[in-house]
């Protein structure tokens, strides 16, 4: 059986990100290795084993054309409203809240936050499968 273990995404501004995941979420530099060309950067918290790896490529000056493949990182809380009031008084880039139901039966609840480098990251309330 495979077990998910990271996600990468490429980043311009290595400080920049670091800040910004471990003030959003709560990461923390789990590894940092250092290569001629490149540096990766791990980061975790305490709620789960699962790594975001920043990726960041020395002597890029351009951002990141995301294009249209990329969907987004999801990650989950246990109080959206706390979590939504505290990201924007800091001063993120978050959306707005949004009740997501089918058929009229609560699938989810969640609001978008953009990184620096223009990803969206949903933050989702744990309830359901979104634990």
């Amino acid at each position: 059986m495979a077990k998910a273990i990271h996600s990468m995404i490429r980043v311009l501004d290595e400080a920049r990100s670091v800040d910004f995941y471990e003030m959003v979420f709560g990461l923390r530099v789990a590894e940092r290795l250092d290569f001629e060309t490149f540096t990766l950067v791990y980061m975790s918290n305490e709620e789960s084993d699962f790594e975001l790896e920043l990726t960041v490529n020395k002597g890029r000056t351009e951002p990141y054309a995301l294009g249209d493949g990329y969907g987004h990182l999801a990650l989950s809380v246990a109080d959206l409203d706390a979590e939504h009031a505290r990201l924007s008084k800091a001063g993120a880039t978050v959306g707005r809240l949004v009740d997501f139901n089918n058929d009229g039966r609560p699938v989810a609840r969640f609001f978008f936050v953009t990184d620096p480098d223009g990803y969206k990251i949903e933050v989702l309330q744990r309830l359901g499968r979104f634990k």
